[in-house]
């Protein structure tokens, strides 16, 4: 008899778990009992934990997280205005010829300084020096018609003065006398005809030293002279031909305009007592060229205009600075600052502590009790690396600067020592750092990292 060793059993078959419908015969492994248990047991931690209150301190003994802090304290600071101009000459002459005639020589180099007087053109004078000639000869004969008009009626009245007495004698007849007295009138009027024809004469001759005179084209100012708008050897007619342009740069006007939504603020400003203007609205006017570089000198806000600009909403404002050294020519684009407004009592915090929610901007705040609390602020201006708060702090506040990503509304957090954050602000409100209107900090990329933190801290608690 043949005995056979015992086959092992087959394995088990998986079982499978069919779908209805389309997929009805695609199979579907089953879980393991075991691993079903495990997933239920993650699940149950997770939402054990979920339910934990917001703002409580960790299981298993965690210390509350460390944040650096500011406290408020409000300070009077400085505040300048920026904003983009162009430099132009205190006085843009144009330089015109006074008669018409041949331009002959140019005595300037194009592009250049020239003095006050100095020979700009100078026009053919040969005509002007006949016209001349012709002008004295015409006052000497006018000149010479005097005298002889003077004689004669020195002659008429030697003759009435014969005939007086003979008339009164009864020795003149009437007639006699009578054509002696109008000998004597017609004579005076001759000679006054004659002294009015020598002083137009000589009107003559004045006129044709000044237009002789004219053929010299000197410069009114001195400046920066453009170039030539006419060559040598060009008829000029008199006024109408502009030939140049001179720049006087000394002082030189640099003009900007100030939009009026940024007027209205000041104003605004002004009328809250939170700002205070220079006297007069006299500011200091600092001035920076295009290579990044400051004048050395600085000058002071001359005239702003009450109307604005239809075309560009703005109101022109104009400074004047001193310019000795023709370091700013005219038509320079440069940045200019206006210094001399105050700040009172002002209140910054750091950019990096300001941010973004769904209703506006807030910051953190620690109360007494060492938790956090968001406060809604308004902001207005940039001081260097800080915000200028308008409005929702007060003295005392402290207001969490670092460790933002780690705390959350009601939080409990510790407060680090003075001086552990080397990136806090100094000063507690911004350390009296001087204002710029016109200038945005740099980005802070842990208040970028705050904020989106922020924002899921929201999802999660909604």
């Amino acid at each position: 008899m043949r005995t056979h060793a015992a086959r092992p059993s087959a394995p088990t078959p998986p079982r499978f778990f069919f779908a209805s419908g389309p997929f009805a015969r695609v199979p579907r492994p089953a879980i393991p009992d075991s691993a079903a248990l495990a997933l239920a047991a993650v699940l149950a931690a997770a939402v054990l934990s979920g339910c934990q209150p917001a703002g409580s301190q960790p299981r298993g003994g965690m210390p509350p997280p460390e944040v650096s802090v500011i406290t408020i304290a409000p300070q009077t600071l400085p505040q300048s205005f920026e904003y983009t101009g162009q430099t132009a000459g205190s006085r843009e002459v144009e330089v015109r010829a006074r008669v018409t005639g041949i331009l002959q020589k140019r005595g300037y180099a194009e592009g250049g300084r020239v003095a006050q007087g100095q020979s700009l053109y100078t026009i053919d004078p040969a005509p002007f020096d006949v016209a001349l000639a012709g002008a004295e000869a015409g006052a000497a004969g006018a000149d010479a018609a005097v005298v002889s008009a003077e004689a004669r009626l020195a002659q008429a009245r030697r003759n009435g003065a014969r005939l007086k007495p003979l008339f009164e004698a009864r020795a003149a007849s009437q007639k006699d006398f009578d054509d002696a007295v109008s000998s004597e009138q017609i004579a005076d009027a001759d000679l006054k005809a004659a002294r009015a024809r020598a002083g137009e004469a000589r009107a003559k001759v004045n006129e044709a030293r000044l237009n002789l005179k004219y053929t010299r084209v000197d410069s009114p100012v001195s400046g920066i002279i453009g170039r030539s708008q006419r060559p040598e050897g060009t008829l000029v007619s008199g006024p109408d031909v502009l030939l140049a342009t001179v720049s006087q740069t000394d002082p030189v006007y640099v003009y900007f305009g100030v939009s009026d939504n940024e007027h209205l603020r000041l104003q605004r400003d002004v009328a809250e007592k939170r700002l205070v203007l220079p006297k007069d609205g006299r500011f200091d006017v600092a001035v920076t060229l295009a290579d990044g570089s400051t004048y050395a000198r600085t000058g002071r806000l001359s005239f702003s205009d009450v109307r604005l600009s239809g075309v560009t909403g703005t109101a022109e404002s104009r400074a004047e600075l001193p310019n000795p050294n023709g370091v700013l020519r005219p038509g320079q684009f440069v940045r200019v600052t206006l210094r001399g407004a105050m700040r009172p009592g002002a209140i910054t915090v750091p950019q990096r502590a300001v941010l973004d929610g769904p209703r506006g901007k807030f910051v953190y705040l620690v109360n007494a009790e060492s938790r956090v609390e968001p406060r809604p602020v308004e902001v207005g201006e940039w001081a260097g690396g800080a915000w200028i708060v308008n409005s929702g702090l007060r003295e005392g506040d402290r207001v969490v600067i670092d460790g933002l990503m780690k705390i959350g509304p009601g939080a409990p957090v510790r407060v680090a020592a003075p001086g552990a954050d080397k990136g806090a602000a100094p000063g507690g409100a911004a350390g009296a750092l001087p204002v710029d209107a016109g200038k945005a900090p740099e980005p802070d990329a842990a208040g970028a990292a705050a904020k989106s933190a922020e924002k899921a801290a929201d999802k999660k608690g909604g």
